[in-house]
């Protein structure tokens, strides 16, 4: 098998790696946040050294983040990480690369680069091993890219293997003490038997007197939650396509064109059936068919021309207002809106991401709007539902701390909340405690809970389950966030969520076989040693590439 894999990439490099590299090597022109002076500022020229490489050239940006996206996209099976996350990752690869070169790290023998692609996911199949009959049917499917050549992709498969050598020197072997293993078997592997008592946070509604000094020491302890945010007030030009209907004239020819553009968009209504019909589909009729919804194409068709007029004359009154240099809320510029037989039309101020009350603006009106000032007093034209229409800025009003009297209603009805939301909780621990009592006197739990006065709990048990293979219903509940603290016999405080409370009662906890000898020990042990040591590794390659970045500071050419 090796040897096969060693023939098939020998002669089909260039093939099978082509699309490969032309995904990935798009034009890397990289800026590097930790290094100052990577590229051109003016007329000079900054040269930024990398263990050897000029980052600042095209060229080398293009080579070395272009191996590193190609290296990624082998060793997981597609491009994963953003340009940020694949420009660290060939930063940390060519410092890795040096540092191999200084220790003399020999190139990889056929062996070791055989075994390497065997487990390049970019290859393998279902079952996580190199499939074969994947490699030869993703060869099939690309073509040779002349942007790649096979020394390149040989360059990058040589280089990983000397990344990976000098990551496991740098690692060491990722020493873990055998209680962090031990915790680690207990979260994944221990099974648990639960069962979840719920009650629903409609039902609490106790009686919440509002005293006039709390109610002033909630509001001053909460008083940026009452910040009025600053206010944009707008005036604003509407062209209406329904004006502009009465200007669009159609033909028969433009109104069938538009049809046969698209005819999904205008399906015809269904044909009602008579009893006992049983006709088969009918030969497609175009003529028919469009005859049939012509009124809807010729109205659709008209509806979208007389918009367009709108836009047009909406952009035209911008430019006109730029070219006369005539400045809202002016005598001039009242006097062309006059003469022009527009109105202008006043919207209160209003903040980000209020709707102005009756208009129905959309998003990218709102938006500008608020970015209007006394420096840029006059949008573009923006379109809407109706229309199209050009926004005046009028005013901007500062935010400020209002009183307590003007916002007396919605800071009682918080502050109700928030006791109401305290009292919940409070009354969880109590009847926590009236549970445990209960469980330890012998009740079962489903009793216990039946016999709690103060909250209605309905009760479900869930079988046996390990935490990485919860029952459905528990996914995303939170009631496995507790489990790690708790033990068997024991139950939850409240675990309150936006209209819920649970409270987790551990029925039966079987902690796995933590022997060392065991497989899933020795497992676990080589899962964690290596994750240390991987960390290990990267944290060690930050510091040498942000060292050499600094130590390289960029020289200035003139």
């Amino acid at each position: 098998m090796i040897s096969w894999i060693q023939r098939s990439f020998q002669h089909h490099f260039r093939v099978v790696f082509g699309v490969l590299l032309a995904v990935t090597i798009i034009s890397f022109i990289f800026t590097i946040g930790a290094g100052p002076g990577i590229g051109r500022a003016g007329t000079r020229t900054y040269s930024q050294l990398f263990f050897g490489h000029d980052l600042s050239k095209q060229g080398t940006s293009e080579i070395l983040f272009g191996d590193a996206a190609l290296s990624i996209q082998l060793q997981v099976g597609y491009l994963g990480g953003d340009s940020s996350q694949i420009q660290e990752y060939g930063l940390q690869r060519t410092a890795a690369l040096a540092l191999a070169d200084q220790l003399k790290l020999p190139a990889p023998t056929r062996d070791e680069l055989a075994n390497h692609i065997r487990g390049l996911r970019a290859f393998a199949g279902a079952d996580g091993q190199f499939d074969a009959n994947r490699y030869a049917s993703y060869r099939d499917s690309i073509k040779a890219n002349p942007r790649i050549s096979e020394a390149d992709v040989s360059r990058v498969l040589s280089d990983d293997v000397r990344f990976d050598q000098l990551r496991k020197l740098l690692g060491g072997p990722g020493y873990v003490l055998p209680g962090e293993i031990k915790e680690q078997l207990v979260r994944a592997d221990s099974t648990w038997t639960i069962a979840v008592a719920t009650t629903d946070y409609a039902d609490f509604k106790p009686e919440i007197p509002v005293a006039e000094d709390a109610l002033k020491h909630y509001y001053e302890e909460n008083s940026f939650r009452y910040t009025v945010p600053p206010r944009v007030g707008v005036d604003y030009v509407e062209y209406r396509t329904s004006d502009y209907l009465k200007a669009v004239t159609l033909t028969p020819a433009e109104v069938r064109a538009y049809y046969d553009e698209s005819p999904t968009r205008f399906p015809k209504p269904p044909e009602p059936k008579a009893e006992g019909d049983k006709k088969g589909a009918q030969p497609a009729n175009p003529d028919a068919d469009f005859a049939a919804v012509s009124a809807q194409v010729e109205q659709t068709l008209k509806t979208e021309r007389a918009a367009r007029l709108a836009a047009r004359a909406a952009a035209d009154l911008t430019v006109a207002i730029y070219e006369q240099k005539l400045r809202p809320h002016t005598p001039a510029f009242d006097d062309f809106i006059a003469q022009s037989k527009l109105t202008l039309k006043s919207v209160p101020p209003f903040q980000t991401e209020e709707v102005p009350s009756g208009l129905g603006w959309n998003p990218q009106i709102i938006e500008q709007a608020q970015k209007l000032t006394s420096d840029r007093r006059v949008s573009d034209a923006l379109a809407d539902a109706n229309g199209s229409l050009v926004l005046f800025w009028r005013e901007t009003l500062s935010s400020y701390q209002p009183e307590l009297a003007p916002v007396r209603d919605r800071v009682a009805a918080d502050y109700r909340e928030n006791e109401r939301r305290n009292s919940f909780v409070a009354l969880g621990r109590t009847v926590r405690a009236q549970l445990e009592a209960r469980l330890k006197a012998g009740d079962s739990f489903e009793k216990a809970a039946a016999a709690t006065g103060q909250v209605k709990l309905s009760v479900k048990e869930y079988p046996a389950f390990v935490r990485r293979q919860p029952p459905k219903e528990l996914e995303q509940s939170p009631a496995l966030a507790v489990l790690e603290r708790l033990d068997q016999g024991q139950v939850s405080d409240l675990i309150p969520t936006a209209d819920k409370g649970f409270f987790v009662y551990i029925r039966e906890k079987k902690n796995p076989d933590l022997a060392e000898t065991t497989p899933i020990f020795t497992g676990m042990q080589a899962a964690l040693a290596q994750q240390s040591s991987n960390l290990a590794s990267t944290l060690l390659l930050r510091e040498i590439v942000a060292e050499e970045l600094k130590r390289n500071t960029p020289a200035t050419d003139r």
